[in-house]
């Protein structure tokens, strides 16, 4: 006899910043079962009306308030045991935000407690397989961080190469040569320099770059962490 089962598809959707001097992951507390109280990735059905990706941008919306952002697909997770009381499989999604750009909020019903911002690498317990989703993001991010650019998704429009290179060393968990760094990043072409300095009084002011756009079609091997 052939096995008959419903299988039911989800998205979660892993949202990296940069704030307070680390990388973190927006994450929601639920408000019922199961995993009572325990953080999650944001996600929730796909519907019969919607594909992934339209599945992937509202659910985030409705849980989070956040919206207008770039939506990678991940990966597929379908363990059998996932999911406590269903056969779930979930497709997994990533983003990178300015946190700054976003005011949390989710919409009335969905039975969330709360919402806010973890360092990844000091996490609370977290719900179903969520860990191994946020594992898995994180390295995904790493390797992209060796040959495409998107580490500026996380910067203001303008930032110094303090920055930058602060941006490469929270995602990497790794310090980096200020020299080798600066003249590794600055021979790519992939900035622009602008006729401005930093403003603090307290410091020596610092130039000021922003992301040359036109610049990096086709660019690989951006950065390693050597």
């Amino acid at each position: 006899m052939i096995e008959q089962k419903t299988h039911e598809v989800t998205v979660d959707t892993v949202i990296f910043t940069i704030r307070k001097n680390n990388l973190e992951v927006l994450l929601v507390q639920r408000g019922h079962e199961p995993f009572k109280d325990k953080w999650a990735i944001p996600g929730g059905f796909v519907r019969l009306s919607e594909n992934l990706d339209e599945a992937a941008k509202r659910v985030l919306y409705e849980k989070t308030n956040v919206k207008d952002v770039y939506l990678e697909q991940l990966y597929t997770f379908g363990e059998p045991e996932r999911y406590p009381s269903a056969r779930v499989i979930t497709v997994s999604y990533v983003a990178l935000i300015r946190s700054d750009d976003i005011e949390l909020a989710a919409e009335e019903g969905l039975n969330i407690q709360q919402i806010s911002w973890h360092p990844v690498y000091k996490l609370p317990e977290l719900a179903f397989d969520h860990i191994d989703i946020l594992t898995y993001a994180i390295k995904r991010l790493r390797a992209r961080l060796e040959y495409t650019p998107i580490a500026f998704q996380l910067l203001p429009i303008k930032f110094t190469l303090t920055e930058l290179q602060r941006t490469y060393e929270l995602v990497l968990a790794t310090g980096l040569d200020k020299r080798n760094f600066r003249k590794k990043i600055t021979s790519l072409g992939i900035l622009k320099e602008y006729e401005e300095f930093t403003k603090e009084s307290s410091k020596r002011p610092a130039r000021l770059y922003g992301f040359n756009e036109d610049s990096i079609e086709g660019r690989k091997g951006l950065m390693s962490a050597s």
